[in-house]
């Protein structure tokens, strides 16, 4: 990755897609067409988020598979931002498995996330409860601690078990305050 990809990414990872765009804006190559799709997310212009995201998929060649499966990660979470739940679950589940497969659990446990709020949104509750008891937030970095303790208060909630509910989100408040985010904590 060459400096200005690598501090663009940075720049995403602490919640300044400005900074981000600053420095791949008049890129085309597909890691600048990611981060760019992920900035204008990150600013509420999904439309273009989507284009850029798709672009960013179908540049990265067909030994990045890596890159090609953050790719289709990133597009489930404009889709999901965007209240569009008509994305296809099942690549979202092949994005995951390829991210596993090669190492890259934070990203993989990101995408089954994504997929469980997904679920909880179309009020399938007991399957989004046995896809989060799957995953262990203790080795999750402190966003997606944050994300798990959401979607934790989101099943409680559903269930009416207030006392549950109440404990998942200090401990999505925590997770939240610990990442620094603030979209993420104001979203908590």
């Amino acid at each position: 990755m060459d400096s200005l990809i690598t501090a663009a990414a940075q720049a995403l990872a602490k919640g300044d897609p400005l900074g981000a765009l600053n420095r791949v804006a008049l890129r085309d190559d597909a890691p600048a067409l990611a981060l760019r799709g992920i900035a204008m997310a990150q600013l509420g212009d999904f439309a273009r988020a989507k284009v850029l995201l798709r672009r960013a998929g179908r540049a990265f060649g067909a030994r990045e598979v890596v890159a090609r499966a953050r790719c289709t990660v990133a597009e489930a979470e404009v889709a999901l931002a965007a209240r569009d739940l008509g994305w296809a679950p099942g690549r979202l589940d092949e994005a995951a498995a390829v991210l596993e497969d090669h190492g890259d659990r934070a990203n993989a446990a990101h995408a089954r996330l994504l997929d469980i709020r997904r679920l909880l949104l179309i009020g399938r509750l007991g399957h989004a409860g046995e896809r989060l008891a799957g995953i262990d937030p203790g080795q999750l970095p402190a966003p997606l601690r944050a994300v798990h303790g959401l979607a934790s208060a989101g099943i409680a909630l559903r269930r009416m078990e207030a006392r549950a509910a109440r404990v998942a989100l200090e401990g999505a408040r925590d997770a939240a305050g610990r990442a620094g985010l603030p979209a993420l904590i104001a979203e908590v």
